[in-house]
C-alpha cells in the first residue's frame, strides 16, 4: 500500500535572474513523498517544479490536484495519461517519486557510469540577461570554469546592445573556441524574427531557442526553413500530450532541435516519446533542466546519462539557489559529476 504527501517549498535566488518574462526572486517547487507499508522507512521524493507564467501546472487548483493524487495511488499514475494530461509537473514529479522509492529511496534513480563518478555531463553555461557589463562578467566567469558553450538569454535589453556583447565576444574567442546558444524565450515578433535571425548569424550561433512566441506553428515552420541559424524549439512542445500531436507538430514545423524539460513536459516518460518521434525525423535534441532544486536536478541529470546524447546538454548546477540542498551534483569544467563523497542534505523539507 502505497501512501502520499506533498510539501511546498520556496527557492530563492542567490541573485535576481533576468528573463524576457521579467526579474525572478524566488521560484515555487512541491515535493511529493512516497512509503510503501512494507518498508515504511524507505522514502521516495520527486519535484513538481513550478515556472510562473509557463507551467501548464501553474493555476490556483495545484494544491488540490496534488491532493487527489496524493489520495490515489496508485490509479493516479496508472492513469496518468488522463488523470495527468493537464499537470506536466506534477506527473513528472510523481514519477520521479515512484522511481526514487523503487530503487530504494536513495535518490539514486538511473544508475550508471554517471551516478558511479566514472563519467560526466557537459553542460552550457548559462548567462543571464542584465546589463552589458554584468553579462559579459557572467561569461568571462563562465569561459574561466571551464565552459566551452555558452547559453545566453536575450529579449530583455536593446537588440543592439546584444550584438554589441556577440561582437565583443567573438572578438576574443572563435566559434571553435567557444560556442553559443541564444535563448529568446519568443521575444521576436513573427515580422522581425528571420531580419534579427540574419544579423546573429555572422556570430557564429550554435541555435537560437524559440525565436517566436509559442502557438504560431505555421510561422514557426517559415523561420525554420528560412533562418540562417538552426532554430530550437522550447516552449513550443509545452502542453502537446499525445504521440499524434507530437508528431503532428514536427512534421508541421521540421526544427533542427529540441529542448526537453521533463518538469515541464510531463517527466522522463513523455520525454522519451519526443526524443523516440524527433530521432525518426533526424532531429536533434538535448536534455534542459527548468529551474529545479537539486533534487529535480539529480534525477535530470541521472536520466540525461542514459540516453548517449552526445550534445552539451542544458542542464543547471545547482548554485542559483541560496537554500537549495547539498547533493552529489556538483560542478565542475563545465561539466556535472556526481561525486560520491557528497552526502545529501535534506533536513530544510523534513
Amino acid at each position: 500500500m502505497l501512501k502520499a504527501s506533498y510539501r511546498k517549498f520556496i527557492l530563492h535566488f542567490s541573485k535576481p535572474a533576468g528573463t524576457s518574462r521579467g526579474i525572478l526572486h524566488s521560484k515555487e517547487s512541491y515535493f511529493l513523498f512516497l512509503t510503501d507499508d512494507q518498508h515504511p522507512d524507505v522514502t521516495g521524493i520527486g519535484e513538481c517544479s513550478i515556472l510562473k507564467g509557463l507551467s501548464p501546472d501553474d493555476r490556483p487548483e495545484l494544491e488540490a490536484k496534488l491532493m487527489q493524487v496524493c489520495l490515489n495511488l496508485p490509479n493516479a499514475w496508472d492513469n496518468r495519461n488522463e488523470f495527468l494530461a493537464e499537470w506536466p509537473a506534477i506527473r513528472a514529479g510523481l514519477e520521479m517519486a515512484l522511481t526514487d522509492l523503487k530503487n530504494g529511496g536513495k535518490r539514486m534513480l538511473f544508475p550508471s557510469s554517471f551516478t558511479r563518478g566514472e563519467t560526466a555531463i557537459p553542460i552550457n553555461g548559462l548567462i543571464w540577461m542584465g546589463q552589458p557589463e554584468n553579462m559579459l562578467r557572467q561569461i568571462e566567469e563562465k569561459i574561466n570554469s571551464g565552459f566551452r558553450l555558452i547559453k545566453m538569454k536575450i529579449g530583455a535589453i536593446p537588440f543592439a546592445d546584444e550584438l554589441k556583447i556577440l561582437q565583443h565576444l567573438r572578438s576574443h574567442y572563435s566559434p571553435d573556441e567557444l560556442a553559443i546558444r541564444l535563448d529568446a524565450n519568443g521575444a521576436f515578433s513573427p515580422a522581425e524574427a528571420l531580419n534579427k535571425l540574419e544579423q546573429l548569424a555572422g556570430f557564429g550561433i550554435h541555435s537560437v531557442e524559440q525565436p517566436i512566441r509559442q502557438g504560431q506553428p505555421n510561422e514557426m515552420a517559415e523561420i525554420c526553413r528560412n533562418s540562417p541559424v538552426p532554430v530550437a524549439l522550447d516552449e513550443e512542445l509545452i502542453g502537446i500530450n499525445s504521440a499524434t500531436e507530437k508528431a503532428r507538430l514536427l512534421d508541421t514545423i521540421s526544427p533542427p532541435y529540441l529542448i526537453l524539460k521533463p518538469s515541464l513536459l510531463g517527466g522522463f516518460e513523455a520525454s522519451t516519446e519526443w526524443i523516440n518521434l524527433a530521432e525518426e525525423r533526424r532531429i536533434g535534441w538535448w536534455v534542459s533542466s527548468a529551474l529545479e532544486s537539486n533534487i529535480g536536478l539529480n534525477a535530470i541529470a541521472q536520466w540525461t546519462a542514459t540516453l548517449n546524447n552526445n550534445l552539451t546538454q542544458g542542464l543547471g548546477t545547482g548554485s542559483l539557489f541560496s537554500n537549495n540542498f547539498t547533493s552529489p551534483v556538483i560542478v565542475k569544467n563545465g561539466a556535472l559529476h556526481h561525486s560520491n563523497d557528497i552526502p545529501w542534505d535534506l533536513s530544510s523539507i523534513n
